[in-house]
């Protein structure tokens, strides 16, 4: 066990001084960013920081105040230290990789107040001086020894920033000609016309008028400029959204306030629906806290209990998508409750099957291995602990799991439990279909109309 332990005020000297040294991290600069409230783009705003005076991102001035206010209360003098004045001069910017040493001195004690001057440095890895300044601290009278406190891990994740990204690989593509679905609420016609205004679709509003024009008044929207199709109900709307991309009039499917099976029975229809010789899928998208990058889970809400056939199907539309989001050659991690093919679990022998397909060319595009479990598909240290040696082990971009149900709860869990952010699409009909929960927010609908957009346009190039 590590302890903290001081010095009183009788055995420090004049002249004693003590130290410590800190490597700049983006971590710390976005901790003390969040602690602190200063969003000052000089220090989070890399774009913004290469004009600066500084051209580069640097540490807030009082990172450094902080690190000596570190060694006084923890080093000299330490544990009960009363921290009364500070004065620092700042003499050059601390940036990123940088390594800083501070040293604190003891330049004065006063007998009767029991009170330490103490001058403060701090300097760069070329020795230049980056703080000065002196401290005026009541100094301990007692020992103090204690353990030494462990400091919870602390994880960064901006919420969405993946999204965005994904956003922003559109930005030079022509936007979609979609149809949306009943979108008779706040939420989704928000959605649909905030897609529109950033150049993701353009938007064909399919629902009974008068509940759209109730829906825009009451949240503050204009649909002037938006092409609308009146229809009685959310049945119809459905089915005249499938006619409009039948009719070449629509080239994606957007899902509005009503249930899937209601949106989805048109789709599925063997003589008017959109059907493909694939099987329909759904693949969630997940920008997943702590996971380094985005996580697709399918199917979690088309396909109730897929057989093999279906679950080939499942797989290659996950791995088209993967490689239309910029994923070169996608990791598809099949899972199960172990790693072994056991013949009482048939979701294991399905997974072996798949990775056989794959291995003789049934499956295209992509790296497959299973039957994995969850820990050993997205952690390398559960798959070394297992001894499982694997391209995709530990490192997956795809989770293909056995069922619906599995499905569900390995989203839901992630989203409700990991932080996660979730956008949806289907894949296998003639058009994608953005289909999100009806409680997921505004940026999920962004980012599943950016996938359609970007999966369309990848489509086009193969085909061209």
């Amino acid at each position: 066990m590590q302890y903290i332990e001081n010095k009183t005020f009788d055995e420090i000297e004049i002249g004693d001084s003590a130290e410590l040294t800190r490597k700049l991290k983006t971590d710390d600069i976005e901790l003390f960013a969040v602690m602190s409230g200063d969003v000052n783009p000089a220090h989070v705003d890399e774009e913004y920081a290469r004009s600066d005076m500084f051209h580069e991102v640097i540490a807030h001035g009082m990172w450094g105040g902080a690190l000596i206010s570190a060694v006084l209360g923890t080093e000299l003098p330490g544990p009960g230290t009363i921290y009364l004045n500070q004065n620092l001069s700042f003499r050059r910017p601390v940036g990123l990789g940088d390594t800083v040493t501070v040293r604190v001195t003891v330049a004065s004690k006063d007998a009767d107040t029991k009170r330490l001057k103490l001058d403060c440095l701090c300097v760069n890895q070329d020795g230049e001086t980056a703080i000065t300044g002196q401290a005026e601290v009541i100094a301990p009278t007692e020992k103090v020894r204690r353990p030494r406190v462990v400091l919870p891990e602390v994880h960064l994740h901006e919420r969405g920033a993946r999204y965005r990204d994904l956003i922003a690989a559109t930005h030079a593509m022509a936007p979609v000609r979609t149809a949306v679905v009943h979108p008779c609420d706040a939420l989704s016609l928000t959605g649909a016309l905030e897609a529109a205004s950033q150049g993701l679709i353009v938007p064909i509003l399919v629902a009974p008028r008068a509940k759209l024009d109730v829906v825009a008044e009451e949240a503050g929207l204009s649909l002037e400029g938006i092409e609308i199709v009146d229809v009685p109900h959310s049945h119809a709307a459905a089915e005249r959204a499938v006619a409009l991309v039948r009719n070449g009039k629509a080239e994606a499917l957007m899902k509005g306030k009503l249930h899937t099976d209601e949106l989805m029975d048109p789709v599925v229809d063997r003589d008017t629906g959109l059907r493909t010789e694939r099987r329909m899928s759904h693949i969630f998208a997940l920008d997943v806290p702590h996971y380094p990058k985005p996580l697709f889970v399918t199917d979690a809400a088309i396909n109730i209990f897929p057989d093999l056939g279906t679950k080939r199907d499942i797989v290659q539309n996950a791995i088209d998508l993967a490689r239309a989001l910029g994923v070169d050659r996608p990791k598809v991690a099949i899972l199960s409750a172990v790693e072994t093919v056991y013949p009482k679990i048939p979701s294991t022998i399905e997974a072996a099957a798949l990775c056989k397909m794959w291995d003789r060319g049934q499956i295209t595009g992509g790296v497959l291995d299973g039957p994995l479990a969850f820990d050993n598909a997205v952690s390398k240290s559960a798959a070394a602990a297992k001894g499982i040696v694997s391209e995709v082990a530990g490192d997956a971009d795809i989770l293909v799991v056995p069922d619906l149900e599995a499905g569900n709860m390995i989203a839901k869990q992630l989203i409700h439990l990991a932080g996660a952010e979730a956008a949806g699409i289907v894949l296998g009909a003639r058009v994608p279909i953005i289909l999100t929960s009806r409680a997921d927010g505004v940026m999920s609908r962004l980012a599943s109309s950016a996938m359609a957009q970007l999966y369309i346009h990848h489509a086009k190039q193969v085909v061209s």
